[in-house]
């Protein structure tokens, strides 16, 4: 069989195994640790935050695809459901130190939801060696960045029609999703381009750095 074809048929493993390798007994503690440090990573850069409305621009979105990417598809996707799990309690780990159930229902409750799948997507591409090079570290960045873009307008376009919010429509659907579209898809575009931009510098570099350059 070609080289090529076992790759895609065993997926690589991920930056975070290979930086820290580990024996199947200590696996388990490794994860935990990971799962942490990444929420607290995560949880830092919501932190670094502008403000708009609905949404504020935040560092999330670099943070929770790196995890995704590094972490692997399983890992980078409990990782993103335990920072969920803080935030739910009332750990104040999301943007401007916000928590609780409230921010669930709040404005940014799709973008929460969309953090787990994207970060997972981020993941599973990242086993497939797209995070090995800068084009496809790029692409999956943006493809993955696209799903927390889409969860967020669509739960966006509920929260705008739905009966406690203060948005009134005076075009009916397609007047709430194109307010949903204007504030919370358009703001994040060029933020996203950054980050993906940033993302591919290093990514490939952490790859080489790691010995495991694909």
């Amino acid at each position: 069989m070609h080289v090529s074809a076992i790759r895609i048929a065993y997926p690589m493993p991920p930056l975070a195994a290979d930086v820290w390798p580990t024996r199947p007994s200590s696996q388990l503690l490794r994860a935990a640790v990971l799962m942490v440090l990444g929420s607290v990573f995560i949880a830092a850069c919501a932190q670094i935050s502008v403000p708009l409305w609905p949404v504020p621009v935040t560092g999330q979105t670099f943070a929770v695809l790196t995890v995704g990417l590094a972490y692997g598809w399983r890992l980078g996707g409990a990782t993103l459901a335990l920072y969920l799990a803080e935030g739910f309690v009332g750990l104040p780990v999301f943007a401007n130190f916000s928590a609780g159930p409230a921010v669930f229902a709040g404005p940014t409750g799709g973008y929460l939801i969309g953090f787990v799948l994207a970060a997972a997507f981020a993941g599973c591409l990242a086993e497939r060696g797209w995070d090995r090079r800068t084009p496809t570290t790029a692409a999956a960045m943006a493809l993955s960045s696209s799903i927390i873009l889409a969860c967020g307008v669509a739960w966006l376009s509920l929260y705008y029609a739905g009966p406690g919010s203060s948005y009134i429509s005076t075009s009916g659907a397609q007047g709430v999703f194109g307010a949903a579209l204007a504030t919370g898809f358009l703001p994040f575009v060029l933020g996203d381009v950054i980050k993906c931009g940033l993302a591919a510098l290093i990514m490939p570099l952490a790859r080489k750095l790691a010995g495991r350059q694909g």
